[in-house]
């Protein structure tokens, strides 16, 4: 049994066609058209369309594929970007509450935004139900099981785009929390990395994102969105880490256990969500994989 904890880190750029990315700014950027947004037993997907000057938000049955509403906002907006495997985040877990994010990259080539905007539209009406604007370079990170607390990405500085820092902003209070969401037995609340993949629990209470850190191990961010609380799990990974767009998570809750599998599903790492251990999972089969090193 192997644990590792990691050296804080956290996200940085993620781009998958149709997105909108920064184009070297820290942003993961958003989805416009494609997938869209939707969640564990909803019916509909929720996608965003560049309409000119506006943006059309539209709901679309998962099963038949036939729109069921849309409606068009002013400005540039889509579902925000998680991971550079395409994953997006932004539906409460009721699919109640959907959240937007603005883009509006910086003026200059690697700095940070000064403005960042957030929608909050209801999925029934798709009517605009509040807007978010802050001052500073934020990007959207999850929504609590209940759509009251939304966790963002702040980053934080020009000079390392992948350096960052969660906060916590209460939708009701209309305010950004000053504590910093971080696993507390680190020795810094400033987090750096690049996000690879996302799962998480069918309640929406944590959040399972995988990061590639080169010069130190990956890692698992697990985010308990109810508490508002961290946990970073290192990856004892001895291979090259450019492998590790491969690699996907998958949850057993049942189990306990979320596993790092390849696409074709071979388990690489397994970590119990209860403990946090990791354990690797090795095998006699050699070529490819023996390459990895793992």
């Amino acid at each position: 049994m192997i644990r590792v904890f990691c050296a804080i880190a956290v996200c940085g750029l993620a781009l998958c066609s149709p997105a909108l990315a920064d184009g070297g700014g820290p942003d993961p950027g958003v989805m416009q058209g494609w997938t869209g947004v939707t969640a564990p037993g909803q019916q509909l997907r929720y996608v965003t369309l560049p309409g000119g000057r506006a943006t059309v938000i539209a709901s679309v049955s998962r099963s038949s594929g036939r729109v069921w509403g849309s409606r068009a906002v002013a400005g540039s907006w889509g579902v925000p970007m998680v991971a550079n495997d395409g994953s997006t985040g932004g539906l409460s877990r009721d699919g109640r509450l959907l959240v937007l994010a603005g883009w509006n990259p910086p003026k200059v080539y690697g700095q940070l935004r000064t403005t960042s905007r957030f929608l909050l539209v209801s999925t029934r009406s798709l009517k605009v139900w509040r807007r978010v604007t802050l001052p500073g370079d934020f990007s959207y990170d999850a929504l609590s099981p209940g759509g009251g607390t939304l966790y963002l990405i702040e980053h934080t500085s020009s000079k390392n785009v992948t350096t960052y820092r969660v906060r916590a902003y209460d939708l009701m209070a209309r305010h950004l929390l000053p504590r910093v969401i971080a696993d507390r037995r680190q020795a810094s609340w400033l987090m750096h990395g690049t996000p690879v993949t996302r799962t998480a629990s069918s309640d929406g209470r944590w959040v399972y994102t995988l990061y590639q850190q080169p010069g130190g191990y990956p890692f698992v961010h697990a985010l308990n969105a109810a508490a508002s609380t961290a946990i970073c799990i290192g990856i004892p990974w001895k291979g090259v880490q450019d492998i590790l767009p491969m690699v996907r998570l998958r949850l057993d809750e049942r189990a306990g256990s979320l596993t790092l599998q390849t696409f074709h599903g071979r388990p690489l790492f397994v970590v119990d969500t209860t403990t946090f251990w990791v354990s690797r999972v090795t095998s006699r089969r050699g070529g490819f994989w023996s390459f990895l090193r793992l």
